[in-house]
């Protein structure tokens, strides 16, 4: 999961695209970067780390101009080499930078193609250079000394027909404009927006609208599956439609986890969502569980807070408190590497021994992947005092891998993959477990856009929507992006770079 930003405007772009990488920085805590551009000159700026760290007040000022592009970065396959840091630079044809949101599912066909029959090469193992290099060679194609925006919605098409998976783009051309666009599917988001002033309209383009607030830009609408917007560098807006065949299936688990809750997407308030999964979950207890001994609701923060107290609402029962949150420490579930998780947990939260003692408690966090996290936190509630503990999830069980661009690639690494709700709960030590349903949480969300027919569910369901994921590629990817083979491939990374520097 990554955030991308990009702005066109009549003034000095490079602070609102920082402030726009501090907004998104929950999208991604490994590494960030900027490129503007200077008339045709382009100035970048890319780093591992946190975007607070990566730009200096020098390097902030060498980004100038009055358009760019930004990136926060969280690394799918768990690489952590500054190398694939984003965005990234292909000066042929005529100097296009990426930001890129999401996965491709057919990077290794791509990969030959381009190799063989494009005469491209890539450096790097980030699927976002191989979708840089395939929107190059389309726009190349053309043969065009000057380009047109005709053109740019023409290589767009060309990326829809040969890319396949979940992407959700901003590309700058040099001294020509920006370029917004999304897979067919809208699997991953981003939206569009205008701000009026004296010498004219401005615009951004981000992952998330509560950037556009922040900076502020209106909102315009979300860029739709399939659709192309490109902004002149001197501020002329055009949208279209560069896919014949769409389906718009967005990631459910967008408003599950990922998403500030102030953010709006495909038209579907992120807040209203998860009070609604709070309803659902309520509902839930009520069915099966009339008779609960609940006597506090204890949200696991901060996502699961709006779930855990509308739970609390609806069951007339208290909501506590009960963890407080170290705010320098990332959040967890895509810190990469599995070690690297379970020492940040002791570290991020602690206990309020006053509200988990003598006490039956319900822990509600918004879900339970890989079962770690979850199982250290009942464990910090018990040694806080509790009598009982209860633990409730606003997803339901994360039984399969994700390959959209969510760090959920090996199945065994799942701790639902083979097992049942009750073995769960043993596993992680729970009194009880409760899931939310899944045809419960599909309501929840969809009750804000009544318009989205469907959701991608694959993590729940194993249903993927883009119909080309196989077991061979569930092995495949497995193989690559285990934590395991994440620790091998950053430990490589480590020693080459060491020595480099020596």
């Amino acid at each position: 999961m990554c955030g991308i930003a990009a702005i066109v405007s009549h003034q000095a772009v490079n602070q609102e695209l920082y402030d726009a990488l501090m907004v998104l920085q929950h999208r991604g805590q490994d590494a960030a970067g900027i490129v503007t551009c200077e008339k045709e000159r382009l100035h970048l700026r890319k780093e591992n780390g946190l975007a607070r760290d990566v730009f200096t007040n020098a390097q902030m000022l060498k980004l100038r101009g009055n358009m760019g592009i930004a990136h926060v970065r969280y690394p799918t396959a768990g690489c952590t080499s500054s190398e694939e840091a984003q965005p990234f630079y292909v000066n042929s044809p005529f100097g296009l930078t990426l930001a890129h949101n999401g996965n491709l599912t057919n990077t290794e066909e791509l990969k030959k193609a381009l190799f063989v029959e494009d005469q491209r090469h890539i450096n790097t193992d980030s699927d976002s250079e191989v979708l840089l290099n395939v929107f190059a060679h389309e726009l190349q194609s053309l043969g065009k000394l000057h380009l047109s925006v005709d053109d740019v919605f023409q290589a767009v098409t060309g990326v829809h027909r040969r890319c396949r998976g979940a992407y959700a783009v901003v590309i700058m051309i040099a001294g020509f404009g920006i370029l917004g666009f999304r897979d067919p599917h809208g699997i991953r988001p981003v939206v569009f927006g205008e701000r009026k002033t004296d010498k004219g309209p401005e615009f951004m383009i981000a992952s998330e609208s509560v950037a556009l607030d922040v900076l502020g830009f209106d909102l315009i609408r979300d860029i739709e599956p399939g659709e192309a917007v490109f902004i002149e560098e001197s501020g002329i807006l055009h949208t279209r439609q560069c896919s014949k065949v769409t389906d718009h299936c967005p990631c459910i688990f967008e408003y599950v986890y990922f998403a500030r809750p102030d953010s709006i997407i495909d038209d579907i308030s992120v807040y209203k969502a998860r009070l609604r999964m709070g309803e659902k979950l309520a509902e839930k207890v009520l069915r099966i569980w009339p008779d609960h001994d609940i006597d506090v609701i204890i949200p696991i923060p901060d996502t699961s807070r709006t779930a855990a107290l509308q739970m609390a609402n609806m069951l007339g029962v208290k909501y506590r408190e009960g963890f407080i949150k170290n705010r320098y420490i990332g959040r967890t579930f895509i810190m990469p590497g599995q070690k690297m998780r379970e020492k940040s947990v002791r570290q991020k939260l602690n206990a309020i021994g006053l509200e988990f003692e003598g006490k039956n408690v319900l822990l509600v966090d918004d879900s339970v992947v890989r079962g770690t996290t979850s199982a250290q936190i009942i464990q910090m509630a018990r040694d806080a005092g509790a009598k009982k503990v209860y633990f409730a999830s606003a997803a339901p069980p994360v039984r399969y891998p994700n390959v959209y661009g969510i760090d959920m690639p090996a199945a065994h690494e799942l701790i639902a993959h083979n097992l049942t709700e009750n073995e769960i709960g043993v596993a992680i030590g729970a009194d009880r477990l409760i899931y939310q349903d899944l045809d419960d949480l599909i309501d929840a969300v969809r009750k804000g856009n009544p318009d989205i027919k469907h959701f991608d569910t694959s993590c729940f369901s194993n249903q993927y929507i883009t119909g080309d994921i196989d077991d061979a590629y569930l092995e495949y990817t497995e193989a690559l992006r285990n934590d395991t083979a994440q620790t091998e491939r950053n430990s490589e990374k480590l020693i080459i770079e060491m020595q480099n520097s020596g």
